[in-house]
């Protein structure tokens, strides 16, 4: 949480809250699928199905397996490097 929001009124936190659109959810969605295809381009088939999952789990609104699937994928990167 950032200073900002933490100092945001009811009136404030409702904008900032209805300034929420599917455009975020797209921005997303459109990078977990350049994600997606990176890790295709690197071989790594495995981590490129739990992209695909993690972005199934965002549509469906499924936040935890979305987490999990993402974390996933980071972690394993981490140990390619």
């Amino acid at each position: 949480m950032t200073k900002e929001t933490m100092a945001m009124g009811p009136t404030q936190l409702i904008a900032f809250l209805n300034a929420l659109h599917r455009q975020d959810l797209d921005s997303i969605a459109a990078k977990l699928e350049e994600a997606r295809t990176s890790c295709l381009s690197l071989g790594q088939t495995e981590l490129a199905g739990k992209l695909e999952e993690a972005a199934t789990a965002l549509r469906s609104a499924d936040v935890k397996t979305y987490r999990r699937n993402l974390e996933t994928v980071v972690s394993r990167l981490g140990h390619l490097r």
